[in-house]
C-alpha cells in the first residue's frame, strides 16, 4: 500500500490542446503517464493528484478525463489546480467514484495520516503578485487551515498537504502557506504548477522539518514519485 503523487496531467480528451508546444517532451504526454502508472501502480495503491487535472472547462467535458483517471489502478486524492475551471460542487464530485476523493476544506486519510491541501496562489514578494492577488492568497490559506482543522478534530496529527502552487515565490521567501505549514508540524508538501524555465530553480527538499516534493509531471519525467 504505497503512496504516490503526480500533478499537471493536463488531460485535453474532449479538445484539441497539443502540449508539445510547451516542449518535445509533452509530445503523447498522457500515454507516457499511463504507461508508467500502469507498471508500478497497484490497486492497493495511492496516488496524490495536485491539480491541473483537466483542460476542460465545463464538468460535462471533465468528466471525460475524470473517467481516464478513474481506470487506472489504485485510489487517488485530487486538489484543484489554476486550470480545473471545470472543477464544480465538491459534493457532487466526491460522489462520482469510490476510488476518487476530492479535497476542498476537508481531508482524506491514507493509513495514519491526513491529505490536506487546497489549491494555493501567488505569493507576495515575487515578480508576478499584483494587489489583486492579496484577497485570493489570503482566502487560499482560510482553505488550507480549514482542511488541517477537519484532520485535527478527527484526532490526526500526521499531515502530508498537497498544494497546486508553490508554497513560496522565485525568491524562497518565508510566506503564510509555509508558517501554516510548520505550525501544524505538516510532514510533506506535494506541489506542482511549475513548468519550463522555472523548473530551472525550484523549492524541493527538508526545510525547518517540512518536505518539499515538486510533482509537476513533466519535472517527474510523467512517471508518479513515491512518497510513501
Amino acid at each position: 500500500m504505497s503512496l504516490y503523487a503526480i500533478s499537471d496531467l493536463h488531460l485535453a480528451l474532449s479538445m484539441e490542446k497539443p502540449m508539445d508546444v510547451f516542449g518535445e517532451h509533452w509530445y503523447k504526454h498522457d500515454e507516457k503517464i499511463k504507461n508508467n502508472w500502469v507498471s508500478k501502480i497497484r490497486e492497493d495503491d495511492t496516488v496524490l493528484i495536485a491539480g491541473d487535472i483537466s483542460w476542460s472547462m465545463k464538468m460535462e467535458e471533465g468528466l471525460k478525463e475524470l473517467e481516464w483517471i478513474h481506470n487506472l489502478p489504485g485510489r487517488k486524492i485530487l486538489i484543484k489546480g489554476n486550470h480545473d475551471y471545470w472543477w464544480q460542487s465538491i459534493t457532487k464530485l466526491n460522489k462520482l467514484y469510490e476510488d476518487m476523493n476530492f479535497i476542498q476544506n476537508n481531508y482524506y486519510s491514507y493509513e495514519n495520516y491526513a491529505i490536506c491541501g487546497t489549491r494555493g496562489w501567488i505569493c507576495p514578494g515575487g515578480e508576478n503578485f499584483i494587489s489583486h492577488d492579496k484577497k485570493i492568497y489570503e482566502r487560499e490559506q482560510i482553505r488550507l487551515k480549514l482542511s488541517l482543522d477537519s484532520a485535527v478534530k478527527a484526532g490526526y496529527n500526521k499531515f502530508i498537504v498537497m498544494l497546486h502552487y508553490p508554497p513560496t515565490n522565485e525568491k524562497f521567501i518565508e510566506t503564510e502557506f509555509i508558517r501554516i505549514l510548520k505550525d501544524y508540524n505538516v510532514e510533506k508538501v506535494i506541489y506542482g504548477h511549475l513548468h519550463g524555465p522555472s523548473l530551472n530553480k525550484v523549492f524541493t527538499g527538508k526545510i525547518d522539518g517540512v518536505e518539499y516534493i515538486l510533482t509537476s509531471a513533466d519535472y517527474i519525467n510523467f512517471n508518479p514519485v513515491k512518497i510513501l
